[in-house]
């Protein structure tokens, strides 16, 4: 067997490896969600559904508002998406092509950003929220995720990469700052619009501990903080457990599925990780 082989068997190998450890736990949950509950408890575990039944899903749907936890995970998790784009792309822009003094301090300040773990800053954030009247507010959740440092730096890589000659004839044909980061700018910077607005509404969607923190009313919760109430109130009924993190999952596979072309054109088109 050459080298070339070995590699090649190697690289499969970890490729299968890793896809079943990633897809395992998904395939369990959706096994566990549609048996009995007496079956989930039997030892060994078992594979496979020989009494087919949706009664977990019937009681975790008819449990609480899930639907209105939908609704509040889809517009926090898309305004996330929608603002970060807007402003980390015009962060970028003022760090790649304004000239202005300490941009090179605010650059490594913003990428020391990434490297503080969120739950290091959530004691300073809930008391300025909680001083500015905020709490129990969609905004609460919002404003806190807008300023994403790794969204800045993917913006400002990608700027770098655009032609200066290009800005430099628009600003001869008399175009403003504005308009050229508008008509210019951002209409080139589609992948890395596309990765970062994806990327965003998956963080944002899955983020369960600061919700938590600030949402205090049951109809404001999000979907992972409410099914998580749900899920509390079953204890250890593992198939209503596991149909609560099937629904809470069900809405990120269809953005996967919808959008799997633009997240690894994204990615491939920043090169950079997210």
């Amino acid at each position: 067997m050459t080298r070339q082989r070995l590699f090649n068997g190697v690289c499969i190998g970890a490729l299968i490896a890793f896809a079943l450890l990633w897809i395992m736990p998904f395939a369990w949950a959706i096994d566990t969600s549609l048996k009995p509950e007496a079956e989930t408890t039997i030892v060994p575990v078992t594979w496979g559904i020989e009494n087919l039944t949706f009664d977990a899903y019937t009681k975790v749907l008819g449990a609480g508002n899930i639907l209105q936890w939908y609704f509040n995970s889809f517009v926090i998790s898309t305004l996330i998406a929608v603002f970060s784009v807007v402003f980390c792309s015009m962060a970028g822009y003022a760090l790649s092509r304004i000239r202005f003094r300490g941009s090179t301090f605010v650059f490594w300040f913003i990428l020391a950003g990434i490297m503080i773990p969120g739950q290091a800053l959530i004691v300073p954030l809930f008391r300025e929220f909680a001083a500015v009247n905020l709490i129990d507010t969609y905004w609460a959740v919002i404003l806190p995720q807008i300023a994403a440092p790794v969204a800045v730096f993917v913006f400002k890589q990608f700027f770098d990469g655009v032609p200066r000659e290009l800005e430099e004839a628009a600003r001869v044909d008399g175009a403003s700052r504005l308009r050229i980061y508008a008509r210019i700018f951002l209409p080139l910077s589609r992948p890395a619009i596309s990765a970062v607005a994806i990327f965003t509404f998956v963080w944002s969607w899955n983020n369960f501990l600061w919700p938590l923190l600030v949402l205090t009313s049951t109809p404001l919760v999000t979907l992972p903080v409410g099914l998580a109430t749900v899920s509390s109130a079953y204890g250890i009924q593992y198939a209503q457990i596991m149909a609560s993190a099937v629904l809470g999952a069900l809405p990120l596979l269809v953005v996967f599925l919808l959008f799997q072309r633009r997240i690894v054109e994204g990615i491939a088109g920043t090169g950079l990780k997210y």
